[in-house]
């Protein structure tokens, strides 16, 4: 246990280390809040959750294309101003959802405010990550830092629907929402406070590419590794529930999501202590080996509970694999691209997540659950075996020969 606990004393005594994940960490939970909070107040304001459901994945789609955008603005002015503007107009935006849906409940109202929304959502996610990389230079600290932040993002997703859910339960979803609401409005002022902004730097001059990132070749191999892994995520939040539904017990699929994020956050912590020397690519390969082999087995699970170890050892290689990933693409991307590097990644996160949870639905509705982990398993392999790709690549490039 020592040899884990000092590595992780020593980095959190660094300056201004503890704060910037306490400062992450609160002004990350609207994120976490949101999705589930609108969807409930949109269920009870419409009616319908298909109606809830396409308003939602408006406000996400809408998040997907506006945050490369962003990521350059970013990147060429620096983080105050983008983060005041969209501070400003993402609150508003859903205070409008809000009240329109409560005095008008109209579709179409619902969608404009929901696609503004979410074209503005502050970009407070990827920017904790770029923060990291100006904070660290590339080694063992930056590397625990990302795996720091890997965890911190399942404590946001434990904690989020954790406080709508209690919301839900003591109040209604309006209260629920409003709150989440409100906590997207504080979360910019908490992050404008933090220590790390002063760690942030930027080249306003350097020669840029219409593409940006995507004109690096092997950026792209880790973005569409990272749409094969966020699909499965999708994937696994779909089955889940729709396995526990077929067993009578609709809330083991909450109990699945929770012991797979937990299993998460145990892994990403226990990654950033260790001091492995196999290139990234093959540490990533092989989490993502392992990981597709994880949820596969959830294919033989004779029933729901004994999907619940299995939802715990796949969870224990999430965290590192997201974490070889991070640390890839802040070692790839040029300094001028730093932060559209990470929104770029945010849009195939986001992509894949959508697609995966389509794509399981119909899955599972035509062809039955084991379905559906099946092609969340072969979706893994596949990028599994991209990484070795990604490797080869990287030896080329290092390889003076070549």
């Amino acid at each position: 246990m020592r040899a884990l606990y000092e590595p992780y004393r020593q980095f959190f005594a660094l300056p201004d280390v503890k704060a910037i994940v306490l400062f992450t960490v609160i002004s990350r939970l609207p994120v976490a809040m949101m999705s589930f909070a609108m969807l409930m107040f949109l269920k009870q304001a419409l009616g319908s959750f298909a109606q809830a459901g396409t308003v939602v994945g408006a406000y996400f789609i809408a998040m997907a294309v506006a945050a490369p955008v962003q990521g350059r603005l970013i990147d060429r002015f620096g983080p105050l101003w983008p983060l005041r503007i969209t501070g400003v107009v993402q609150p508003l935006a859903l205070l409008a959802l809000m009240l329109s849906a409560l005095t008008r409940p109209d579709l179409s109202d619902a969608l404009v405010c929901a696609i503004i929304a979410g074209a503005f959502v502050t970009p407070i996610t990827t920017l904790s990550r770029t923060l990291w990389r100006h904070r660290f230079d590339d080694g063992p600290d930056r590397r625990m830092a990302f795996a720091v932040d890997a965890v911190s993002i399942e404590l946001n997703f434990t904690l989020g629907p954790a406080l709508i859910a209690l919301l839900l339960a003591l109040g209604n979803p309006t209260w629920a929402f409003g709150t989440a609401v409100g906590f997207t409005a504080l979360a910019v002022l908490t992050f404008l406070n933090s220590p790390g902004l002063k760690y942030w730097k930027h080249e306003p001059h350097a020669e840029r590419h219409l593409l940006g990132p995507l004109t690096i070749a092997p950026l792209w191999l880790v973005f569409i590794c990272n749409f094969g892994l966020t699909f499965s995520f999708g994937v696994l939040e779909v089955s889940y529930a729709a396995a526990a539904t077929q067993a009578g017990w609709p809330a083991m699929g909450g109990a699945l999501l929770a012991v797979n994020s937990v299993g998460s956050a145990i892994g990403g912590a226990v990654y950033g202590a260790l001091h492995l020397r196999q290139p990234l690519e093959r540490q990533y390969g092989a989490a993502m080996a392992l990981l597709a082999l994880m949820v596969a087995a959830h294919m033989l699970a004779p029933s729901i509970w004994w999907m619940l170890p299995a939802s715990l050892v796949a969870g224990l290689l999430i965290a590192p694999a997201l974490t070889a990933q991070t640390l890839m693409i802040s070692r790839l991307a040029p300094p001028q691209y730093a932060t559209e590097a990470f929104t770029w990644s945010s849009t195939f996160i986001v992509s894949g997540i959508g697609i995966g949870t389509a794509v399981a639905g119909w899955l599972i509705e035509k062809h039955g659950v084991r379905a559906a982990f099946a092609a969340g398993a072969l979706t893994i392999a596949a990028g599994a075996l991209l990484s070795l790709l990604m490797q080869s690549r990287a030896e080329t490039v290092q390889d003076p020969a070549h």
